[in-house]
């Protein structure tokens, strides 16, 4: 847990050395030589937070709930078996597994957590209003320390996300061919095509009250959305994870969200197309949190809405006219992460997460697999 917490303070530290790069309009004397050394002080401050946040990552052995699996899923496409994983995942395997000579499970995790810290950070550079309230919010959100577990969803989400800016440029086969690659890892992404094209629309008032009578099905047509859950993903028949649960932690928070997000709806979302895009990315993720409750691992779907709290929550407090309350509601936010933070790493033990304790392959081995060892 110390390990977690100095990663996460010498990270958010270093983020605050990212400062956005005034553009010159000559280009050249003193102005471009500021940005230009404004633009290396960024490059060497993002390069260092991503070396830290990849190491971590990458020399880690046996941490995470599926690390386990993973490594026995490798083994099972290397030789050509039976595997439930996606071709882009099998493929990436099948590569690394070939230029190393030998079943190298280690360069697969660090290649899929490389991609995958990458995509993130480039992403909350390029498109928040706030480097360092967006990073802060992406480490004590715990995006980054959960891509430890799940990886080929992780690796997905980083995808998606990153897709969102041609989601608000109109670009919509740049988004379709990012989502069709990202499903090659985990196919749930695919949730996004609908997701983030609804997200995306101008809605009315009549749509809203149209849509809200349409998820009130959901609460009365349990067993026939479950019925279509099965047949799409057939691993669910007849398995414990076919039990939906409340999640109390992310209503929770979706509420806060959006009652924060109504206070200044004039301010700092209407007129902004990328604002109300987040509005209704939450909006979207409380509905499936209440209504849809009773749908296996609802939060795979709700974490592609709620992700973009991260660039949400500072473009409001951006737009927050009086002083006293953007400090008041920074400081609200800041604590609220904090203890968000504290919440997951007191559960980063328990069984389906476990990512606590932490070990590297430097000073640990591997635990005996069965297929592996037969």
């Amino acid at each position: 847990m110390i390990l977690y917490i100095g990663i996460a303070m010498v990270a958010i530290l270093m983020a605050g050395l990212v400062r956005p790069v005034a553009a010159s309009p000559v280009g050249r004397g003193l102005f471009a030589l500021q940005a230009s050394r404004r633009q290396l002080l960024n490059m060497a401050a993002i390069i260092f937070i991503f070396t830290l946040l990849f190491a971590a990552s990458a020399l880690r052995i046996n941490v995470g709930n599926d690390y386990l699996s993973y490594v026995e899923y490798m083994h099972l496409i290397d030789v050509d078996a039976y595997v439930i994983t996606e071709p882009g995942f099998n493929a990436l395997v099948k590569l690394v597994y070939g230029i190393s000579g030998f079943s190298n499970y280690l360069a697969v995790f660090a290649v899929i957590a490389f991609a995958t810290v990458a995509l993130f950070m480039y992403t909350v550079y390029r498109d928040s209003e706030d480097f360092w309230f967006s990073f802060f919010l992406f480490m004590v959100f715990g995006y980054y320390f959960q891509s430890l577990n799940s990886i080929r969803y992780y690796l997905a989400l980083a995808i998606a996300v990153f897709a969102i800016h041609y989601v608000l440029e109109k670009k919509w086969l740049h988004f379709l061919l990012l989502i069709l690659l990202a499903a090659t890892f985990q196919r749930s992404v695919l949730a996004v095509l609908p997701l983030y094209v609804l997200a995306s629309l101008p809605w009315k008032k009549w749509m809203l009250i149209l849509a809200g009578l349409f998820c009130t099905s959901f609460l009365f047509m349990q067993d026939f959305y479950l019925r279509v859950m099965v047949y799409l993903y057939p691993s669910y028949r007849d398995s414990e994870f076919l039990v939906g649960r409340v999640s109390v932690a992310n209503i929770v928070r979706c509420g806060a969200v959006l009652v924060f997000s109504l206070i200044y709806y004039r301010q700092a979302i209407a007129g902004h197309a990328r604002n109300r895009f987040y509005f209704y990315c939450n909006l979207g993720a409380l509905v499936l949190y209440t209504c849809c409750s009773f749908i296996p691992e609802i939060s795979r779907f709700g974490y592609f809405l709620t992700v973009t709290h991260m660039f949400f929550l500072p473009a409001i407090i951006r737009r927050i006219e009086d002083r006293r309350q953007r400090r008041f509601f920074t400081g609200v936010v800041i604590a609220a992460g904090l203890l968000f933070f504290a919440m997951f790493l007191v559960k980063a033990g328990e069984p389906g997460v476990r990512i606590l304790p932490y070990r590297s392959f430097i000073f640990n081995d591997l635990p005996r697999i069965f297929s592996i060892s037969s």
